[in-house]
């Protein structure tokens, strides 16, 4: 009898949400901070060279990724906020159907933190800060990835989570 209480203590602890919207927080606060930080201490349109292939840059980007619909006269802030919204809702109806899948769940707090780190900078800025900007010089030609930030970063690797995790599972569901 105590295995089986055991086991079902097991499962409720690893069905619970909640350490997952404290990742996607923790990725909300560490993304605030950052701008925060770069606001304060860069001029903005600066750059500065941190190696040969990254710069610390201040820009602000009032489109999405790749500053697509930038130039827009603004209506896309509201556009971005929504769909940001409307997909963090989504996903927490996912965290909440999935609760036993670690890995897609992770996957998500990730982009379910960058996605709320870039409404709140689009909700009190109208445009989202960025900062982080490699690159790669070749026969004295430099290539640009364009510029972003740590909200970007989460979304991208939590996107890369789910795919791993999907993947996984196909592998399991063959065998």
């Amino acid at each position: 009898m105590p295995s089986a209480l055991s086991d079902s203590s097991f499962t409720a602890r690893r069905g619970r949400v909640w350490p997952w919207l404290l990742v996607s927080l923790a990725i909300i606060a560490a993304d605030q901070f950052t701008k925060w930080w770069v606001r304060q201490d860069l001029p903005l349109d600066s750059s500065h060279p941190v190696t040969g292939f990254f710069n610390l840059v201040y820009i602000h980007n009032p489109g999405a990724a790749f500053s697509f619909l930038a130039s827009a006269p603004g209506w896309q802030r509201w556009f971005f906020t929504a769909l940001s919204l409307a997909a963090s809702l989504f996903i927490l109806w996912l965290m909440f159907r999935n609760r036993g899948k670690p890995l897609f769940n992770l996957a998500l707090a990730c982009i379910l933190g960058g996605a709320l780190g870039n409404v709140i900078d689009r909700v009190l800025w109208g445009k989202v800060t960025d900062f982080l900007d490699f690159y790669i010089t070749l026969n004295g030609q430099q290539w640009h990835w364009p510029a972003f930030n740590l909200a970007d970063s989460a979304i991208f690797i939590g996107a890369m989570l789910a795919i791993v995790d999907e993947l996984r599972r196909a592998r399991q569901h063959r065998s």
